[in-house]
């Protein structure tokens, strides 16, 4: 059969809804249509009248035309997030909703890649984003490659404050030899780094020094166990304050093995509550860390807004039975 022109009544392409229709639609001009949806700062619109064009512009699908704002405002409505080798895992997973949820209340959206050592510059130049944070540098460097956290109780709330969080807790309950436990596969990067802001720590509680142990979380190991085994029969050492709770768990289950309980042997808190935390027994103790609020306040520091003050714990422990 011969294949003549589609008509018009059969076509799939919808008409492109315009700025206009979203203003008729909302009973106000284009103008503030543009105003509202890209977020104009000094503009005196009621919120009436911004929830108005943007439930409008949800209801009749408007899509702004991406590239002419592009070219007017000279980068895109993209912020760019790179987490480079960092594993994911709940704080992971939480930031990175919260910043979207976040940039998509400003109309603008996020775009992650995982690329170690930093993003590559040919990403930047096809995207031409609004804005870059690079969190590996954010997780591992110093305060002043930390432009998100900020200030509470007189903290910098970067990992430093989690870490102190978990070692503090310990101490509160009467915990003075302390091993920090890492996994062997982050012996560098993150685990180096986690490890000196807990060495820094201790010596702020004044803890004598920390005992060292590197496992493998993945298995059980042999040497888990063994490195498990002479921290309850060769040390004093009565808590461990591990990298995050697959490590705790790791502890735990060696533990198991050899017949010893938590908290009874070894008090064990975990780091970064993972969704197996509660389901272990005795359930882990562990750091919960409000990730989402650290999401949402880059978001905002990406677009030049105020991220405004902590009004909840940045992290708190959850305690449950191994402590």
């Amino acid at each position: 059969m011969a294949r003549g022109r589609r008509s018009a009544s059969t076509s799939t392409d919808a008409p492109r809804v315009r700025i206009r229709d979203v203003a008729a639609a909302a009973g106000v001009s284009t103008a503030t249509v543009s105003y509202v949806l890209n977020d104009t700062p000094g503009q005196t619109i009621t919120g009436g009248t911004r929830a108005r064009v943007r439930r409008a512009a949800a209801e009749l699908g408007y899509i702004p035309h991406g590239v002419a704002r592009t070219l007017r405002a000279g980068h895109s409505r993209i912020v760019l997030l790179n987490t480079g080798s960092l594993v994911a895992g709940n704080s992971l997973d939480s930031f990175v909703t919260g910043m979207s949820d976040e940039l998509r209340n400003h109309d603008h959206v996020l775009l992650v890649t995982t690329t170690p050592g930093g993003i590559d510059p040919s990403v930047l130049a096809a995207v031409a984003p609004r804005a870059v944070l690079d969190l590996t540098k954010v997780a591992t460097g110093t305060e002043e490659d930390d432009p998100i956290s900020g200030i509470t109780e007189g903290y910098h709330v970067g990992m430093p404050f989690h870490t102190f969080t978990q070692l503090r807790y310990l101490t509160e309950r009467g915990h003075h030899r302390i091993a920090v436990v890492l996994p062997a596969a982050e012996a560098e990067g993150l685990g180096r780094t986690r490890l000196a802001h807990a060495e820094r720590i201790a010596e702020e509680l004044n803890l004598p020094p920390l005992e060292v142990v590197a496992l493998d979380a993945a298995t059980e190991d042999r040497g888990s166990t063994a490195a498990v085994r002479h921290l309850v029969e060769d040390t004093d050492v009565t808590a461990v304050a591990a990298f995050d709770d697959d490590v705790a768990l790791a502890v735990l289950a060696a533990m198991r093995r050899i017949g010893y309980r938590a908290p009874t042997d070894l008090a064990v808190i975990g780091f970064d509550e993972g969704r197996h935390a509660a389901l272990w027994e005795p359930p882990l103790t562990t750091v919960r860390i409000n990730a989402t609020v650290y999401g949402r306040r880059a978001a905002r520091i990406s677009l030049g807004l105020d991220a405004g003050p902590w009004t909840q714990p940045p992290s708190e422990v959850i305690t449950r039975r191994t402590t």
